[in-house]
């Protein structure tokens, strides 16, 4: 159908057609006269909103139904009306007043019509109050949420396909040091220190291009928010300071067992030096007594020198348990049973045992106590316990010198160590949980730094160590380590 066949429809319309067409209008409308601006006419649906007939209608001017306020003047009324009979059209926001009283504020478009009797100013309009209360709140709510984004810890950012960002809230480019719209379109990769862009949650180094890296835990998801925001979304907070106190531990620890190894080290050595001097000497002298007798021809000349020999076997024996200790130093936790790093370890507690004439008692359990542990830092601990008592003992007459190990399963699932002595016992007036803070010493000259170790080595396997009064009288230091299960003895020994 062509325009002239529109036409040719729309002039078969009778006038009271048109009026009905109006009439049923959603929209409001006002007539009024181009040259006086009264008001000539209105349709049913502003005749509602208003509250007014039409016949009510006619007679008003601005200030009987409009809003009392500036903005709302006849004046301007009449302003916004002349533009249109000038322009054809204009637009504004008018408040109109209800019979009622009622203020409506009004989306109005003031369009001019020359009609065949005269011109006329056709003002349509609307009532547009609950939208823009709905408007503000919008405002509001959008204001808020980007108050908060700009002010959470956490960062935000959302990544299309190819890693570029398609959305950053403030708080994640404060993060990053940079502005929104630097970080906007980035691809992220760039902000990405180790490599690809996060795909699951974890640590990663972030930070803008020649700027500071720092850690951030980072989640990421999957997201589509009614096509209009999709992508892979990641949520990060700044964790350096953490990570720096865990690696600030970490060397702490690597600290604390490297002094554990030189203090194990130190004892070693003494012992050795100790216990190798006595047959070398004893071999010096079998062998100048050999030299002495051979020139007499005596028969006792083969006896010392065998005897030399055995003595520097044993020295050699000596020495070879202190290679093999030594070459032990450096393994990491092994699985291994309690008994047999105590009993490893007699060897150099019976020594320390004789220089003062203690009495040593090693009561071992049957069952076996197998434990996952570093053997090097489980027998330093051993051995610094028995020698403290060994050394609390070794000022008591002689009769009374008595030092006993003993271990035992736990109901508990633990493998424990005991040494007990029956010397002086623990101070009164120092708390049980201060014996290993490093103040606490009955030696002249000790600085209490062996105990404070024993029990970061101990708590570092995950055990306790504990101290408390002997009866009836003395001290016993206990430690316990979690026993591995049968299910995972089987696993290991099946691997």
């Amino acid at each position: 159908m062509n325009d002239l066949e529109q036409a040719d429809r729309l002039n078969d319309l009778e006038p009271a057609d048109f009026r009905a067409l109006t009439q049923a209008l959603k929209y409001c409308v006002l007539l009024h006269d181009a040259r006086t601006y009264d008001i000539l006419w209105a349709n049913q649906s502003a005749c509602d909103l208003l509250e007014w007939t039409v016949d009510e209608l006619k007679p008003l001017k601005a200030p009987d139904m409009s809003k009392n306020a500036r903005q709302y003047s006849r004046e301007l009324g009449h302003r916004w009306l002349g533009q249109a009979v000038e322009d054809g059209v204009s637009a504004t926001e008018w408040c109109y007043r209800s019979k009622s009283g009622e203020e409506i504020l009004t989306e109005a478009i003031a369009i001019r019509v020359d009609l065949p009797s005269r011109p006329v100013v056709m003002v349509q309009f609307r009532d547009i109050a609950e939208e823009k209360a709905v408007r503000r709140d919008l405002f509001r709510t959008e204001g808020r949420l980007r108050t908060f984004l700009g002010n959470l810890a956490e960062g935000i950012v959302v990544l299309d396909d190819d890693g570029g960002v398609v959305f950053a809230s403030e708080s994640a480019a404060k993060l990053l040091g940079v502005d929104v719209p630097a970080l906007h379109g980035a691809d992220f990769a760039d902000y990405c220190r180790d490599g690809a862009v996060p795909e699951r949650e974890g640590r990663y180094r972030l930070g803008a291009p020649g700027g500071e890296a720092r850690w951030y835990a980072v989640t990421c998801q999957d997201i589509d928010i009614e096509s209009d925001l999709r992508g892979r979304l990641l949520l990060f907070y700044d964790i350096t300071d953490r990570v720096r106190a865990e690696e600030e531990h970490r060397r702490d620890t690597q600290h604390m067992n490297h002094l554990a190894r030189y203090n194990a080290m130190g004892d070693m050595a003494m012992a050795i030096a100790h216990e190798v001097s006595q047959p070398l000497a004893a071999a010096y002298n079998f062998v100048e007594g050999a030299r002495g007798r051979l020139a007499a021809g005596d028969e006792s000349v083969a006896w010392g020198l065998d005897n030399a020999v055995r003595q520097i076997e044993r020295a050699r024996r000596i020495l070879g348990s202190l290679r093999q200790y030594v070459g032990r130093l450096e393994q990491s936790e092994q699985l291994t049973d309690l008994n047999t790093i105590v009993e490893d370890c007699a060897y150099f507690i019976d020594v320390s045992a004789q220089q003062h004439a203690v009495d040593v008692e090693f009561d071992l359990t049957d069952q076996p106590l197998p434990v996952r542990c570093e053997n090097v830092l489980i027998g330093q601990v051993v051995m610094n316990l028995a020698f403290n008592a060994i050394d609390e003992m070794a000022g008591w007459p002689p009769g009374e010198r008595k030092v006993e190990l003993t271990t035992r399963r736990t109901a508990d699932g633990n493998a424990e160590l005991a040494v007990r002595d029956h010397g002086r016992g623990l101070p009164a007036d120092l708390p049980g949980d201060r014996i290993f803070d490093g103040v606490f010493t009955a030696k002249e000259n000790g600085s209490g730094i062996g105990l404070a170790l024993s029990h970061r080595i101990i708590t570092r396997h995950g055990g306790r160590i504990h101290a408390a009064g002997n009866q009836p009288q003395g001290a016993v230091f206990r430690f316990a380590l979690p026993l591995v299960p049968a299910a995972a003895l089987s696993e290991e020994d099946h691997a």
